[in-house]
């Protein structure tokens, strides 16, 4: 069976794209971006990727 972690990442509007790449090139996969709980027009986002 596989086995997953996950992380939650703030993105900054201005800068989404290169967070994301720079995830995306440790292996974390992009599942949902969602607003913030604080503030709505801060995005959160959330990764995952296999455990290994």
């Amino acid at each position: 069976m596989t086995k997953w972690e996950y992380v939650t990442v703030p993105l900054l509007v201005h800068a989404t794209k290169q967070i994301l790449d720079t995830w995306g090139e440790d292996g974390w996969e992009l599942v949902q971006v969602v607003p913030g709980p604080n503030n709505p027009e801060q995005l959160v986002a959330y990764l995952k990727r296999e455990k290994g």
